[in-house]
């Protein structure tokens, strides 16, 4: 009996620490959905951001987002799902805006919901300025505790001059100094936003998750594209894929894009075939067509930073449209000149410069080659 209970105490130890160790695990929700996102109308599309002071919740309300609409399993036992980069897992803070595509059933319709998730340090408002150009509203996220804070103004006015519609939302109203009724005048007396208009949330706790996304579908309006006009699509984010090269985010403003299209950039005037279309929910799905008002992936076999420009227009090869408004160049703040002292690694070097360019549109890169002298036949001139 002795034996068989030292057994069982064993088994149920040993299952303990497989539990622990698969909690650790982040987990997607890869059930596939009978939804041909092509076939979503327009109306059911609503694009926003989450925008908020540092450490204010933004993460922690879009994981709620992401199990409350399905896209993740509820208790996955992972955090900051869109924060992939590793000095963002590491430090608890978003660095660089992510976007996740979420089905929402509203009174028996189906909405596509794209969600951007921005940063809250000033260093990286850049991100948050790209990411409004893809949207048409944002979640303006406030601490319940400390309340309106420096880049609570500043990204609520750069929404205003975006002119976005904005939901209020208070966050942490679960902890024990959380004043929300303050913190609601707070908004009342600084950006004349009605009480009324206020959610209140616990983004930890799940509280409210609910209210958030319903506001979502009725306050915010649909993107004001054309699905019948020439394509055209704003590229206003790019990252790399060892395997498929520079992978473009963009925002279809006008007709329809297929896999094996033959696409142009206004910019460069190169030429690419759309190699994959995806949606990032949060994982990538592929899909074979993206139409006006969506969000998606694209890779077109582009293999340099300098193809990805961002606030580039996309267009069909065959057709000529007028491009979009771009972005305003960033003032640079921070000036490095950087070069191997051993001379072999200079093309690793050029690859890894070009990759974080690429990453990050706020880094511009110059080469100089004035100073072609040894050690340093060529310095690369990091400005960010």
């Amino acid at each position: 009996m002795l034996i068989r209970t030292l057994t069982l105490l064993a088994n149920k130890h040993a299952l303990c620490k497989r539990l622990n160790r698969f909690s650790k695990i982040r987990f997607y929700c890869d059930t596939k959905k009978d939804i041909d996102f092509s076939k979503i109308s327009v109306d059911k599309i609503r694009n926003f951001s989450i925008i908020a002071h540092v450490d204010h919740g933004k993460s922690t309300l879009a994981d709620r987002l992401l199990e409350y609409t399905g896209a993740i399993r509820i208790n996955s036992g992972q955090n900051q799902i869109l924060d992939k980069l590793q000095v963002e897992r590491e430090r608890g803070i978003t660095v660089k805006a992510q976007t996740a595509s979420l089905l929402y059933k509203y009174k028996n319709e189906v909405y596509l919901l794209n969600l951007i998730d921005t940063p809250g340090h000033v260093d990286f408002s850049n991100e948050v300025a790209r990411s409004l150009a893809a949207c048409q509203g944002v979640i303006l996220l406030i601490d319940a505790n400390d309340g309106v804070q420096a880049q609570t103004v500043a990204n609520f006015y750069l929404a205003f001059g975006h002119d976005l519609l904005i939901i209020p939302v208070l966050n942490k109203i679960d902890l024990k100094n959380a004043d929300p009724d303050r913190v609601t005048k707070q908004l009342e007396n600084v950006f004349d936003i009605s009480h009324n208009e206020v959610l209140k949330i616990s983004a930890k706790l799940g509280t409210g998750i609910d209210k958030v996304l319903e506001a979502v579908v009725t306050r915010l309006p649909p993107p004001t594209v054309n699905k019948n006009a020439p394509f055209r699509a704003l590229l206003f984010d790019s990252s790399y894929d060892k395997y498929r090269g520079v992978l473009s985010l963009i925002f279809v403003k006008d007709g329809v894009l297929n896999v094996g299209d033959t696409i142009q950039s206004c910019y460069t005037e190169k030429v690419y075939e759309v190699k994959t279309i995806s949606f990032l929910r949060p994982n990538e799905e592929p899909v074979q067509t993206i139409v006006a008002g969506q969000i998606g992936l694209i890779g077109c076999n582009m293999r340099s930073s300098k193809e990805a420009l961002i606030g580039d227009t996309i267009h069909l090869v065959s057709q000529n449209v007028e491009p979009l408004p771009g972005f305003e160049p960033l003032k640079p703040m921070v000036f490095a000149g950087v070069y191997p002292f051993d001379q072999a690694q200079h093309v690793n070097l050029r690859s890894a410069i070009e990759k974080l360019a690429l990453n990050d549109s706020a880094v511009t890169v110059e080469l100089d080659t004035r100073l072609g002298t040894f050690p340093c036949p060529s310095i690369y001139y990091i400005i960010v």
